[in-house]
């Protein structure tokens, strides 16, 4: 059991996402930042499904109640464990009794604080699933604890591990985390995007400011979506638009000119023009931005953000060949 004796600002139980139910008006959700939630599960022997904890800004405080394994990936807002310090990306036996602290500080060397963090215990967060997955979804409450953010006193279960003694005991040891989508020489984060259907209904001026401008994303941001403050993008003509299809890193412009791209619990439709999507293979450094950081968008074409993907697979398949080759359990 993990007792959650401080959540933060806000923390949940989150998976990779409940999938296949668009048709419903259910978005994926699951983990904002699926790289570091399966970077997190592998490190301790789990599936890369298994669940974890999202914790936004630190300031949280876990007390395990049961020897277990852990990996923290994402910021580290100065994490440690019984006073020692735990580094992102480190797989580190746990003993019944002691506590892992998040402050709201980063300690981890990087020029901005992050957003958020992801921890993976060994087995798993062992809350009921529904529809296939046990994330929760904060805006429908359901799924996750009791469909809800953690709250002071409450109780998580731990699954089955598929450790042995020797494996959970063993020494910490780490990986190298991906050094992609770090703060270039300008201080932002750079963010790959493909034109979006709606595109060309904005003006050549707001087309150029969209890759030219460097956005700002508003506290106002959330699970939700990522409210961006820059230029106004303006629309060669107004009007209404039906409502269509929209996915996770799809970028809105609602009336006030001001772009939103989505995130893992937007809702499936909107009727508000779609620029850009950001691709995927760069939705998790939006998941890990900070408030009021700075980002800049990049135009690329289809063929490179197949390739972007392949080569976060390709990473994902060394670190799985890694582990394995060190005897710890593989991905599944």
């Amino acid at each position: 059991m993990i007792l959650v004796s401080k959540p933060g600002l806000l923390a949940s139980v989150q998976d990779l996402g409940r999938h296949g139910h668009r048709q419903l008006g259910i978005c994926p959700g699951g983990a904002l930042d699926v790289l570091a939630l399966t970077l997190a599960n592998r490190l301790v022997g789990n599936p890369d499904g298994a669940a974890g904890l999202e914790l936004t800004m630190g300031g949280c405080e876990l007390r395990f109640e049961a020897d277990t394994r852990i990996a923290l990936t994402g910021d580290d807002f100065s994490a440690m464990l019984d006073g020692v310090p735990l580094w992102p990306c480190w797989s580190v036996p746990v003993a019944a009794g002691q506590t892992l602290k998040l402050t709201g500080a980063n300690a981890s060397g990087r020029k901005k604080a992050g957003l958020r963090s992801w921890l993976a215990v060994a087995g798993g967060i062992d809350v009921p699933p529904i529809l296939g997955s046990r994330s929760t979804d904060l805006k429908a409450s359901f799924g996750g604890h009791e469909g809800r953010a953690l709250r002071k006193g409450d109780r998580l279960a731990l699954g089955t591990s598929r450790l042995d003694a020797a494996q959970r005991t063993r020494r910490p040891f780490g990986l190298r985390e991906p050094d992609w989508g770090r703060e270039e020489d300008d201080g932002a984060i750079a963010l790959r995007v493909l034109p979006g259907p709606e595109f060309e209904q904005f003006t050549l001026a707001a087309r150029d400011l969209l890759w030219g401008e460097h956005w700002r994303i508003t506290p106002q941001s959330n699970r939700m979506g990522s409210r961006l403050a820059g230029a106004e993008l303006k629309r060669k003509r107004g009007g209404d638009m039906l409502s269509s299809g929209v996915i996770p890193g799809t970028i809105q412009v609602p009336p006030s000119g001001l772009p939103i791209i989505l995130m893992g619990d937007a809702q499936t439709t909107g009727g508000y023009p779609r620029i850009g999507v950001v691709i995927r293979a760069d939705l998790w450094k939006l998941a890990q931005a900070p408030l009021n950081g700075k980002l800049r968008l990049v135009q690329v074409d289809m063929a490179q953000a197949l390739a972007a993907w392949a080569g976060q697979q390709r990473y994902l398949s060394q670190v799985a060949q890694g582990l394995a080759a060190a005897g710890w359990p593989g991905a599944a």
